[in-house]
């Protein structure tokens, strides 16, 4: 089976974020549970939890079938003492929401060298940064999205993310999210049936199926390799309609939330709509 939905508004509260959801027939969803540009936020209360917990209950949406985000804001990699403990203090407050609120999967951008470390550092960074929030908060669990590869983010490659997830103490409560924006513009082909299987076979032998928790469905603005992350409209950009269609029709991608962050929120109702109608019984 497939979930799919997108990244709604938790616009008024949290409890409203599975409503939204619901409104445009999504079967999952993703939300921020705090202003994703800001680095304080005041506590959720009991009835933002609540409520939010009795919505998902009474909607039909299950730990599986949610995907929070962290704040942009957030660099698990930074290489200045004050702005790391800043971002892995953030980093917690967001993992301590996700456990409030019943949440199992909390998303987030691996990080950046800001160019003033290098890349195996920062990615022991980060692994740490995850090893201490997991000291911290129980049961959630760290998802690491890969990256487009832009200015000096890391975990554009998959390589790089498996170097973050081996130094983890407890990689029972790690997991991937795959962006097919970023995968292509990192250099990964979904076009071709063998680009295709190939950029499975890597993921496979490299982080595992296993570890996949999420995708983030967008096609992509700039060709493949670009290092650009530009997220389009489900079969208006590079990517294109056959890869959502292999995609859809691929039993490996059952089980996970599907999470569209296309541009044009306005058509999300339609791409899930037409996703759907890809999906072979």
């Amino acid at each position: 089976m497939k979930y799919l939905g997108a990244h709604v508004s938790a616009a008024g509260g949290v409890e409203n974020a599975p409503g939204n959801a619901q409104k445009i027939g999504a079967t999952c969803f993703a939300l921020f549970t705090k202003n994703q540009r800001q680095w304080q936020a005041k506590p959720l209360s009991d009835k933002n939890i609540n409520n939010f917990k009795v919505n998902c209950g009474t909607l039909g949406f299950g730990p599986g079938q949610i995907l929070a985000h962290d704040s942009y804001l957030i660099n698990l990699g930074h290489p200045e003492k004050a702005a790391l403990e800043k971002s892995r203090l953030a980093f917690i407050d967001e993992m301590q929401r996700c456990h409030q609120l019943g949440i199992a999967m909390l998303n987030f951008h691996p990080g950046s060298t800001l160019k003033k470390i290098g890349m195996d550092d920062c990615l022991a960074t980060i692994a740490q940064s995850i090893n201490i929030a997991h000291q911290k908060v129980p049961d959630v669990i760290a998802v690491i999205e890969n990256t487009a590869g832009q200015g000096s983010n890391v975990g554009f490659d998959f390589e790089q993310i498996k170097a973050i997830i081996d130094q983890v103490e407890d990689q029972s409560r790690t997991g991937v999210c795959i962006d097919t924006c970023h995968a292509f513009a990192a250099g990964y082909d979904f076009v071709t049936r063998e680009g295709y299987e190939r950029t499975w076979d890597l993921f496979d032998s490299i982080i595992g199926f296993k570890n996949l928790k999420g995708m983030h469905l967008n096609d992509a603005k700039k060709q493949i390799n670009s290092r650009v992350d530009r997220h389009e409209s489900i079969g208006k950009g590079q990517i294109g309609l056959g890869a959502f269609q292999k995609i859809m029709e691929d039993k490996r991608l059952d089980h996970i939330p599907m999470i569209l962050e296309t541009p044009n929120d306005s058509l999300w109702a339609r791409e899930i709509s037409l996703l759907t109608s890809m999906i072979k019984s």
